[in-house]
């Protein structure tokens, strides 16, 4: 027998659960109208915003497989270089800083050979990016650049080697001279099964000496392009129906220092004519993911290019006066501006044209600098002033965003970011109702729910959606939004910046649960914004409506954030007639913790199956911790 105060309490609990649960089966009431649209869906909502992080370029998206490829990250020995001396084989390397393939590339990794064989050879090492991917039935083409002190010397073996069995797939390049030049190779993998166990090597059979520079190798790209980019995350990229691209990135483009700002001239035309530069994510930047890379990547995805140019400060707080001293700085822009834009009859666009690409890009939108609400100096306003005059009288149609609020001049846009717990966004999600839609448009450049590493759990999805209803409520003024950081390489030492979209390896990729809820949320909206009213109450129950004029169709995105089920009662307004079936696409989790990996790559993703008895008012009940997209037909 349970004492009486227990049966009181026991009596109290079950009361008031029953009287929870009936609150959750009457639920609230959403009202929709379809009549009258509030205004028009921003046509590029959703992008994508990149930048050198957590290795997302070298080691990520940028499919070479070399790391340290042209010898100059810092260390006393070459980082991520080994010798190779197999049997009695006898050599060294030393970095020579003496000679080099190009006066971009004045140095390079030296190679005295003392003693080796055909059977014994030495040479050089590389273990890539975590390990070098290797896969069944694939071609992979590689190129370096070397000269030896005497012909003698003979061929380079080039191999693919397994770390645990020492099995290779090799190739010979013939016979080197003593003048720099580039040689190319292919190897093709006959392996039963994928492995990222493998190291490269660069070997000789004779003694002497050999300079090697610019060693490089790719698995097959995107599209199959030259220097190109890495096939999975690519599709997963494209999955997401991005409408444009924010590069080349935020404090990447500044830099730590002025002369360590991202310098666009230097990161076109032939790799070895790429000087390379650190980051400031404190690895060196091999820029081989440079300019027109950059496009060209827009223009596989079929995305607009935002071009962010340097806007005279880097994040040591260096800056560059208005004025005189700024005019330098800004002829760069323009030149830029002209090798996007430019026809071949430009200096720019002649540039261009050389580099491959005749054809010009289409240019709508440029942001000046990045984050300048960090320069104390304040000297932003007066920056950006400059830039704008200078930029609209040669380009008059461009659209300039500005990176903080100013009040020398009214900019055409303005970028807000947003690094946030998920209570913090739901608080906040009605932000942009409030906005003055006189103002300068809005930019939410930069934005995530930072819950989970490396990757965000559903507690940050469900964070991330909350708020996409309110940007997608605000889409006439809130006209492009980019999720960041986009990616991340989840070895060890790979990540800078906790809670990134997309997890890799050297072999694998996945998506988190952020990812997909961006991938629901840019796959299914329409060009109209419908108004939509919630009476009743319902906790941490987010939504926002769109609607597709071509053919009526209705796009109801609804965010439960709260662990238990919801049902909401919808009321369609304004609709002539409605299709009694629909689709539901839907995401949950059993809590906030849950995620995905790179061991279990699909452990949340979205699931679409059909929806029935739609009508002018129905209901519809939601589970805890879930995402959903109602689509239905109103005419």
């Amino acid at each position: 027998m349970y004492p009486s105060c227990f049966r009181k309490a026991l009596f109290l609990a079950t009361a008031l659960l029953f009287i929870s649960s009936a609150a959750a089966q009457e639920g609230a009431t959403l009202t929709l109208d379809l009549a009258q649209p509030k205004a028009k869906v921003s046509p590029q909502l959703y992008g994508l915003m990149t930048e050198e992080i957590n290795y997302s370029y070298d080691g990520g998206l940028y499919a070479e497989l070399v790391r340290n490829r042209t010898f100059q990250d810092r260390g006393k020995v070459p980082p991520s270089w080994f010798l190779y001396e197999w049997g009695s084989a006898d050599a060294s390397m030393v970095i020579d800083r003496t000679t080099g393939p190009s006066a971009a590339l004045p140095l390079s990794l030296q190679l005295t050979v003392k003693s080796a064989s055909d059977h014994d050879q030495a040479g050089i090492s590389n273990l890539g990016f975590w390990g070098i991917p290797v896969k069944p039935g694939t071609t992979y083409k590689g190129s370096f650049y070397a000269k030896a002190s005497d012909a003698s010397i003979g061929p380079v073996t080039v191999s693919l080697v397994e770390d645990d069995t020492g099995k290779a797939i090799s190739t010979t390049v013939p016979a080197l001279t003593s003048a720099w030049r580039q040689h190319d190779f292919t190897l093709r993998s006959n392996v039963a099964s994928a492995s990222s166990k493998y190291h490269l090597v660069l070997s000789v059979a004779k003694p002497g000496t050999v300079w090697f520079s610019l060693v490089s190798l790719f698995p097959p790209t995107y599209f199959d392009r030259n220097n190109g980019n890495r096939i999975d995350l690519m599709e997963k990229l494209a999955a997401m129906k991005p409408a444009f691209l924010r590069f080349p990135g935020g404090n990447y483009l500044e830099g730590d220092h002025i002369n360590e700002r991202y310098e666009w001239k230097k990161t076109i035309g032939p790799l070895v004519d790429r000087p390379t530069h650190p980051s400031p994510w404190r690895y060196r930047s091999s820029d081989g993911m440079g300019l027109l890379e950059f496009l060209e990547w827009c223009e596989d995805l079929k995305m607009q290019p935002l071009l962010a140019v340097y806007g005279g400060y880097s994040m040591m707080q260096e800056f560059v006066k208005p004025g005189p001293d700024l005019d330098p700085y800004i002829e760069d822009a323009l030149d830029e501006i002209e090798y996007v834009t430019g026809e071949t009859s430009t200096k720019w666009g002649a540039e261009r044209a050389k580099d491959g690409h005749p054809a010009p890009f289409k240019l709508s939108y440029v942001e000046i600098g990045n984050e300048d609400w960090f320069d104390k100096s304040g000297s932003y306003g007066d920056r950006y002033a400059q830039y704008y005059k200078a930029i609209k009288a040669k380009y008059p149609d461009l659209q300039l965003i500005a990176t903080t609020p100013v009040t020398t001049i009214k900019p055409d846009v303005i970028d807000d970011h947003y690094y946030r717990r998920a209570e913090e966004f739901y608080a906040d999600v009605d932000h942009y109702d409030k906005t003055d839609r006189s103002g300068p448009k809005i930019f939410v450049g930069e934005w995530a729910t930072r819950e989970g590493l490396p990757t965000p759990n559903f507690g940050a999805a469900l964070g991330d959606a909350a708020w996409m209803t309110g940007m997608e409520r605000n889409s006439d003024i809130v006209i492009m939004a980019s999720y960041a950081p986009l990616l991340v390489n989840v070895n060890p030492g790979g990540m800078q910046w906790e809670s990134d979209l997309i997890g890799y390896d050297a072999l694998t990729s996945y998506g988190s649960p952020s990812y997909y809820a961006q991938v629901m949320f840019s796959n299914h909206i329409g060009d109209q914004i419908l108004n939509a009213k919630l009476d009743g109450t319902a906790p941490k129950l987010f939504y926002s409506a769109t609607r597709k004029s071509a053919d009526g169709t209705v796009y109801l995105k609804l965010v439960n954030a709260s662990s238990t089920p919801q049902t909401l009662h919808i009321q369609l307004n304004g609709a002539s007639a409605i299709d009694k079936s629909g689709k539901l696409i839907a995401m949950s989790a059993k809590t906030t913790a849950a995620t995905n990996s790179i061991t279990q790559p699909a452990a949340i993703v979205p699931v679409e199956t059909g929806l029935k008895d739609v009508a002018a008012q129905f209901s519809h009940t939601m589970p805890g911790y879930s995402i959903q997209i109602l689509q239905l037909k109103a005419h």
